[in-house]
């Protein structure tokens, strides 16, 4: 298939263009030209902005593609400039279970249905959330439903994860910097980044659409984290409410996703223990 790749240079989007070249696929990477592309294997690199409507047309002009697999579209006008301006049969972008108004266990696909969300037109905003539900909302004016496939992760984690997050436990406990935890006991889901990568691939060639839940299976609590970085390191967390704020405060619930469409195309996500206590001890390496 002939797949154009709209941003995907870093992070989990490595893995994800990989697994497209490694399943045969002519694959086109579309960036501002910022990062340099570090694919095992040969792509195809154009230049645009996919902000700005005129540098898409000039980018793509002649081309049509099997599948876009949009990596950065983060509000309606993000979409507005593209989607008119590319020929395609089938979308898919990288959504985000933060479309989710509420935080709680085993979280379905239908509990948010973005063509039946008030579209407003605008630019990223600081509510990531709205934003990302506008960037979904948005595709049903250029798209058929059946065309666009919305795929939708918690938080991603990784050896490349450049947000820090992760990091942040484990330097605050292993250098004894005060910290505040608003919740120790709620439980979280995640995903790695390597299966965050490898399944938007899967998806490509799938006759999927709509909306699809990613995440590993099962959750870990905060509690659970910090526990295990304080018996591996020998230090102990220093809890203050003065203390920096830690990442996934405010949390609301326990939080996991039902990922059975997922399943129900042959993906199996993996068990979250058999990844994130090795992730864990490579950030311990890392900081000691």
């Amino acid at each position: 298939m002939k797949i154009l790749v709209v941003g995907g240079t870093r992070f989990f989007g490595i893995p994800m263009v990989n697994a497209l070249i490694d399943a045969g696929h002519d694959v086109t990477v579309a960036t501002r030209g910022n990062n340099e592309l570090s694919f095992k294997g040969g792509v195809k690199h154009i230049v645009m902005d996919r902000t700005d409507a005129d540098s898409v047309i000039r980018a793509v002009e002649g081309s049509s593609f099997d599948v876009v697999i949009d990596k950065i579209a983060y509000s309606s006008n993000d979409v507005k400039a593209l989607l008119p301006n590319i020929k395609c049969d089938k979308y898919i972008q990288m959504s985000t279970c933060s479309v989710y108004a509420e935080d709680k266990p085993c979280i379905n696909e239908k509990e948010f249905d973005a063509a039946a969300h008030p579209l407003v037109w605008a630019d990223r905003t600081q509510d990531y959330g709205e934003s990302k539900r506008q960037a979904e909302r948005a595709v049903y004016e250029f798209m058929d439903a059946d065309k666009c496939v919305f795929v939708r992760y918690p938080v991603v984690m990784g050896e490349n994860d450049y947000t820090g997050r992760l990091r942040f436990y484990v330097e605050h406990v292993m250098k004894g910097i005060p910290m505040y935890v608003d919740d120790r006991d709620f439980a979280i889901s995640f995903i790695n980044e390597k299966e965050a990568g490898e399944f938007l691939a899967f998806l490509a060639d799938k006759a999927v659409s709509g909306p699809i839940n990613g995440c590993s299976r099962g959750t870990i609590k905060i509690s659970e984290l910090i526990d295990y970085i304080e018996k591996k390191t020998g230090k102990a967390a220093v809890y203050s409410n003065d203390g920096d704020a830690a990442p996934y405060n405010g949390l609301q619930n326990d939080m996991s996703y039902d990922t059975g469409k997922a399943k129900s195309l042959g993906y199996e996500f993996s068990e979250l223990g058999d990844w994130i206590y090795e992730l864990i001890d490579h950030e311990i390496a890392k900081v000691g």
